[in-house]
């Protein structure tokens, strides 16, 4: 091969490596965990989440089982009543065929850090 021919193939390989890690990358960042603050409402037919921050609200998928079960036990007498908590989650396009497609993601929960009857003042008081 002359060098023209290698230095060509060298460029080659060198962009295929390069592409490959970015791709890794944006895979990493798209599975990274979030800490997300707001309110929780759970029922038989609704599981939503309101962020504090901005209002946006999430469908609610509790991959620790231990969000509703927290939330049981808090010993409500009607469903949907609002909790704060603060989770651990990852975000995920939710599926337009379920219930879920009434909201654009799915936040599921990972680890549960914090659930609480009292709202505190701020974004989250209604």
């Amino acid at each position: 091969m002359n060098t023209y021919k290698k230095l060509m193939f060298f460029l080659f390989a060198s962009m295929v490596a390069l592409a490959a890690c970015n791709d890794d990358k944006k895979d990493a960042d798209k599975n990274k965990s979030l800490v997300i603050k707001g309110l929780y409402s759970y029922g038989p037919e609704i599981k939503s989440f309101t962020e504090c921050e901005d209002g946006r609200e999430f469908w609610v998928a509790d991959s620790a089982k231990t969000l509703e079960l927290a939330y049981s036990n808090l010993g409500f007498e009607k469903p949907y009543t609002p909790v704060y908590i603060e989770v651990e989650c990852k975000l995920v396009k939710s599926d337009t065929s379920k219930v879920t497609g009434d909201y654009d993601s799915t936040m599921v929960v990972t680890k549960l850090l914090k659930i609480s009857k009292q709202i505190p003042d701020g974004p989250c008081s209604q």
